[in-house]
């Protein structure tokens, strides 16, 4: 599968200059890592069907000459549009690849005709194990770096829904991280604006447009997503000391996001009953991305980008259902409030990939 990107970093032509080894060879064959930003990492490897997910690692942390701590902060993933999958270090990635078709057919609703045009790219991500309290202790600038880069991809991406404060406040953090400290004279907001979906999620500033629209309409006037954009760079410009630099503005991004409850989860995708409405009562469902990580599981309305709920694994039990051929149900109960009243309550998740949390 063809993935655009950005050019390799020059670690990896390095690599590609001091390795000079043709895939040509009877047991040498090119491999493809994709970073989060679907930067190719090319690696040779000998075996491969006898390689495991560990020897991978240790190949891309030669290529971006990353320190023994990224062994345990980032796994190798297979990544299709309906499946994502952490692969354990004793995993053979080859062989999960030739079971991919497989695991479709157990853990999602794939068309038949999609299962077999399916096909997983191999990337590099954080392990949805490794503890968020440690990410802070991380002193190595290429390991904060892809952090960095993996958060911002999934709050851009409404993967990690935000409100609009915290996402003007990390648009500047990484205005700073990408264009370096704020200038007056370099940094206005006509040069922000055509880059602006890169540090803003594009769905809010859609939601900000109507917003604008709307106070025009009535003769008033917004402050702007590049204005505020700007004074965020601005601050975050100045409480950084240039010593400092991008390792802290890593560490404030990450701790920003920290405070997300779906931060470092796996997603796996479901669909939620819609409540009745209109005059014919008509229902329907929702489709939703279940987020599970170490502390708990959150349900968020795909299109909206919207929290529909999130609880730490302390505040609610499961279950999963197989009521028929067709339908995988899993439940998730905890305590409510309706008016006030203490009330148990239930949601009703249809995805096949709820499996996964009794395995």
């Amino acid at each position: 599968m063809e993935r655009s990107g950005t050019s390799p970093p020059s670690a990896i032509n390095e690599y590609l200059l001091r390795s000079s080894v043709s895939s040509s060879g009877a047991r040498s064959v090119d491999v493809i890592v994709y970073l989060i930003n679907d930067t190719p990492i090319p690696l040779i490897v000998d075996g491969l069907s006898a390689t495991t997910a560990h020897e991978l690692h240790r190949k891309v942390l030669e290529v971006l000459h990353l320190p023994d701590i990224a062994l345990e902060v980032f796994s190798l993933w297979l990544i299709s549009p309906f499946l994502e999958v952490q692969l354990k270090p004793k995993h053979h990635p080859y062989k999960v690849c030739r079971q991919w078709h497989d695991l479709l057919a157990r853990f999602t609703n794939c068309a038949v005709e999609d299962i077999h045009q399916d096909e997983p790219t191999l990337q590099f991500r954080r392990n949805i194990f490794f503890p968020k309290t440690r990410e802070l202790q991380i002193s190595d600038e290429g390991v904060l770096r892809l952090l960095y880069e993996e958060a911002k991809y999934n709050v851009l991406e409404g993967r990690y829904p935000c409100d609009i404060e915290d996402c003007e406040l990390l648009g500047g953090l990484s205005c700073c991280l990408e264009m370096g400290p704020y200038s007056q004279e370099k940094h206005t907001p006509s040069t922000l604006r055509p880059k602006l979906e890169s540090y803003i999620p594009s769905y809010m500033c859609k939601r900000k447009i109507g917003i604008l629209n709307a106070f025009r309409n009535r003769g008033n006037r917004q402050v702007s997503f590049e204005e505020t954009l700007l004074n965020t760079y601005k601050a975050a410009t100045e409480n950084v000391s240039s010593a400092e630099g991008d390792v802290t503005n890593c560490k404030e991004y990450l701790k920003k996001v920290h405070e997300l409850p779906y931060y470092g989860c796996a997603f796996f995708q479901g669909e939620v009953d819609k409540p009745s409405q209109g005059f014919l009562n008509r229902s329907g469902r929702k489709p939703v991305s279940v987020a599970i990580n170490m502390d708990g599981v959150s349900v968020i309305d795909r299109k909206e980008k919207h929290v529909l709920l999130s609880l730490k694994f302390s505040e609610l039990s499961w279950d999963h259902t197989y009521p028929d051929e067709e339908e995988h149900i899993l439940w998730l109960e905890f305590d409510g409030d309706n008016e006030g009243t203490p009330v148990n309550k239930l949601l009703k998740i249809y995805s096949k990939q709820g499996l996964k949390l009794n395995v």
